[in-house]
């Protein structure tokens, strides 16, 4: 079978249009024109608002390269997902291995049971995706990953956030600017080259527990607890260092603690005793984004938040371990002849999850916030010439616009640029269409795919699931349902935060209740007593942060931004899954 006539097939099978209709036939807003042919479906699980133009450039250029390498290392039937932008947010579309662009769903049943069958590259990526079971794949990207990748990452970005741009010529600068640029479209790559690496092992153990026990996933990921030390978060140990000084001196915690903050930490900077743990905590946090987008902040733009963390940790380290009793109780459900299997699936599963929050933390999560700081003093330089009338706006222009601007003056105006920005930071998903075309498919019945194929498929489908589902219960006023992270229940104040300038406002002790969350708000974990989020799954990074800071979460809520108000009390019920709102400031 030819390639041309697996494309005929294929296309055959993806005839059916739905034009600029969601599923309920109702035209689509008609602003949104779906940016290719096929199925789009809005990005919210990690972006809650439109991104801004520098880093919508950056996000599309590195992820797909970085994605398909990975799937192509596991064999998987999935090569990538393609990301494009429509009024600058992110919608994605699957791409199938050896699929036409667009295909609008797979081909019938009979045509891809022989395509998995016969094609030459279709046995070929079937054959590699049994050979990296075998060989545990994932073993040998964390080897590549510990000894080569990050230690190169962690080197760039050091070498890049040691420059002064405040010191550069607008050209040096215009350079610089190339370089941070290109290090983050590079970083995206990274990361989403280990998106495969994060998936395989962790859905493959949960795959066969839930077919063995019928156990929920969530109740299975909870034997995750403890094996990924960065989600308590980044910068961790720096952070304990300083937790331990200022606990040796009540004066110094005295002093953050009723100072103004940016002051309290650069006099604590040059404290005889704490000033070297306060200075190596900053350095090791100020230049990381709290976000997946220049236009988010860093957290060395936010000082309260610096203080409040330092003098969390000042209390003692917070962390969860793994529950003993709880993998007992879940093992014994396994029939006895799979209970080897289930003890190594397992000890595959703790040891590669941490590359879930590390690939970010060390690949575009520093480098987004080093290309922020750039962009920045871009800003700062045509707000100071009248061409933009802040420094923040200057991420809602694309590269070449602040170049353009930078260089000669000419470029859009100063009310184009504040017209992207309120965009940006007014609007949300809410305001997209969920879809472009129509809902991606389904994926196709793992039984039709050739035995060597399945278990990867298996392990994908409850990977993504875990990722990205939500609860279905109904919400009411007062209770929401969503999915348990942790048992244990807290009462506290919510801090409603929709986007990463917010963070400020977070006191020690509250609850955050926000759309969703990247690795990075981990930099806030010790101020949290507990999370609630509208989007994503248990194994969402939402969860995987309160699962591991040992934290009573519920995800996947649908509903807690638009009712929760900021500053009610409310009661997070881990083990039910329930926030009660309690009352309202």
């Amino acid at each position: 079978m030819s390639d041309t006539e697996v494309l005929v097939l294929w296309t055959c099978a993806a005839t059916e249009t739905y034009g600029e209709r969601g599923t309920n036939g109702a035209l689509m807003n008609p602003e949104f024109v779906a940016p290719g042919k096929g199925p789009w479906e809005l990005e919210t699980t990690h972006f809650s608002r439109p991104v801004s133009r520098f880093a919508g450039e950056t996000y599309a250029d590195g992820f797909v390269k970085g994605f398909s390498s990975g799937t192509a290392r596991y064999g998987l039937l999935l090569d990538h997902l393609k990301p494009a932008i429509s009024h600058d947010f992110i919608y994605m579309q699957p791409a199938p291995f050896m699929a036409p662009e667009g295909a609008m769903k797979p081909p019938p049943a009979p045509v891809l049971w022989l395509l998995t069958r016969l094609h030459p590259k279709m046995r070929a990526r079937i054959a590699q995706s049994d050979r990296a079971f075998a060989e545990k794949q994932w073993r040998k990207d964390l080897e590549t990953w510990d000894t080569v990748d990050k230690p190169a990452a962690i080197e760039k970005h050091l070498a890049l956030q040691m420059i002064d741009v405040t010191a550069l010529s607008d050209d040096a600068l215009v350079d610089h600017l190339a370089e941070c640029r290109d290090h983050a479209i590079a970083m995206v790559g990274q990361h989403h080259k280990y998106t495969a690496t994060a998936i395989v092992p962790i859905g493959d153990f949960l795959a066969h527990t839930v077919a063995w026990t019928g156990a929920h996933p969530g109740e299975v990921c909870r034997l995750l607890q403890g094996s990924s030390p960065i989600s308590n978060g980044f910068a961790a140990e720096e952070l304990g260092k300083v937790g331990e000084a200022l606990a040796a001196n009540p004066q110094a915690a005295e002093r953050l603690r009723s100072g103004p903050p940016a002051e309290a930490i650069a006099t604590l900077s040059e404290d005889p005793d704490v000033g070297s743990a306060v200075r190596a905590y900053v350095e090791a946090v100020q230049h990381r984004s709290v976000g997946y987008d220049v236009g988010d902040v860093n957290a060395g733009e936010m000082p309260e938040l610096l203080a409040g963390a330092m003098l969390a940790a000042a209390a003692g380290p917070t962390a969860s371990t793994l529950d003993d009793a709880a993998v007992a109780a879940l093992r014994a459900k396994v029939p006895a002849e799979h209970q080897a299997q289930f003890d190594e699936l397992l000890a595959e599963a703790r040891f590669t999850n941490r590359i879930r929050d590390e690939r970010g933390v060390f690949s575009d999560g520093w480098a987004t916030g080093i290309a922020r700081r750039a962009v920045l003093e871009v800003g700062r330089r045509l707000a100071e010439r009248g061409l933009l009338r802040t420094p923040e706006h200057a991420p809602d222009l694309t590269y070449d616009e602040l170049v353009s601007l930078l260089r000669d003056g000419t470029g859009p105006s100063a009310d184009e640029a504040a017209a992207h920005h309120e965009w940006r930071t007014t609007k949300t998903v809410a305001d997209a269409p969920p879809f472009l075309n129509a809902m991606p498919p389904e994926p196709p019945p793992v039984d039709l795919l050739p035995a060597k194929a399945r278990r990867a498929a298996n392990a994908t489908n409850i990977m993504l699931m875990t990722l990205f589902a939500t609860s279905e219960e109904a919400n009411s006023e007062t209770v929401l349902h969503g999915l348990s992270v942790n048992d244990g229940t807290y009462e506290g104040t919510a801090r409603l935060v929709t986007g990463s300038a917010e963070f400020g406002k977070i006191q020690q002790g509250d609850v955050l209740v926000t759309r969703n969350t990247s690795p990075y708000f981990n930099v806030v974990l010790p101020l949290l007593g507990a999370i609630v989020t509208d989007r994503g799954g248990q194994l969402s990074h939402a969860a995987i942060v309160a699962r591991e800071y040992g934290i009573p979460g519920v995800v996947g809520t649908r509903d807690a931004t638009t009712t929760i108000p900021d500053g009610a009390r409310v009661r997070v019920d881990g083990a039910t899954g329930e926030v009660h709102l309690l009352g309202t400031s």
